[in-house]
């Protein structure tokens, strides 16, 4: 079947937020296409590079953002995503460049995002102890590790994007065995099962977007965690009424300050609250308004573009 490949020339500052857009939109995923990247892996000891083609690592600053969208909705989502695009170099003019937002497009085979995918997702060591693998490689944890296997042609979510890596990050220092986890947003689902293979008791994980909760009850079972995995189509607060020793929320800044007065009921007491998905400009807000809930804010990660923050509920 054919499908539009869809292109945005980008700068290696605004290629997350603008892949950001296009997840929104796209067909199957997203691929950032950055010079930068490669450089930041020959750096990288744990990786072994006995050749790579020159033009690979020469660093112009540009950054290639690609999606693919079904022919037939192709002109429509197109049109949504270049209004979004504009809409948010206006939010960031003055302080964040995003290179000129020039789009193109391409027919391609429908399969071609999942070669794309395979050919560059490799083993991620996120944190001390968690190994986020590509199903199809086999890779044996060291002592002290859990790998968290990843289908191919399932998106949302690979541990790659800055948010979902910190939240890693917190996720581990957080943690108890026996835990009970909530995952607003849950994506591919790589949050809840992390918890799970770490030693939480329970998780529960929700998503308004279909694929999403599939891709995650999907990639529960594959890791071999689904009886102890709760996956739910809809809103959280809709669809629970459990309380979490640990509640993840790695959704945009603008929801987060929304659901400030919802999200902490789903924490206990004594519970650990983990934020992500927030821009500069939109950071203070965010604080103030989980402060205002009587939450307690102990830790602050910074990373690209990104902040992720750890609060804590008095018991």
């Amino acid at each position: 079947m054919k499908v539009i490949e869809f292109t945005v020339h980008t700068t290696t500052e605004g290629a997350e937020l603008v892949a950001d857009v296009l997840w929104r939109h796209a067909t199957g995923g997203v691929a950032i296409l950055d010079a930068a990247d490669a450089l930041a892996l020959q750096k990288d000891k744990r990786v072994f590079w006995d050749y790579i083609e020159e033009s690979a690592v020469q660093d112009t600053g540009e950054a290639l953002v690609k999606c693919y969208f079904s022919a037939e909705e192709a002109p429509r989502q197109a049109r949504a995503v270049r209004e979004e695009l504009e809409a948010m170099r206006e939010r960031g003019r003055g302080f964040l460049e995003f290179g000129s937002l020039e789009t193109s497009q391409r027919e391609a085979e429908s399969d071609e995002w999942a070669q794309i995918w395979k050919q560059h997702f490799r083993p991620l060591h996120i944190g001390s102890r968690i190994v986020v693998c590509p199903a199809w490689i086999e890779y044996t944890p060291a002592d002290g590790e859990e790998a968290v296997l990843l289908d191919s042609n399932m998106a949302f979510g690979t541990g790659e994007h800055e948010t979902t890596s910190m939240c890693l990050e917190l996720l581990q220092t957080a943690l108890k065995a026996g835990d009970t986890v909530v995952d607003v947003g849950c994506g591919s689902g790589i949050l809840g099962i992390s918890a799970l293979k770490l030693g939480a008791r329970r998780a529960v994980m929700t998503d308004i977007d279909g694929i999403a909760v599939e891709s995650a009850a999907h990639n529960a079972a594959l890791n071999g965690v689904a009886d102890r995995a709760q996956v739910l189509l809809g809103d959280l607060l809709e669809k629970t009424e459990e309380r979490g020793d640990i509640v993840l929320a790695n959704i945009t800044a603008d929801i987060l300050c929304r659901l400030a007065g919802d999200i902490p009921r789903y924490l206990k007491e004594g519970g650990t609250l983990i934020l992500s998905g927030i821009i500069a400009p939109k950071l203070a807000q965010v604080k103030e308004a989980y402060a205002a809930q009587g939450l307690r804010l102990e830790r602050e990660l910074h990373r690209g573009e990104w902040f992720a923050l750890l609060f804590a509920r008095e018991k």
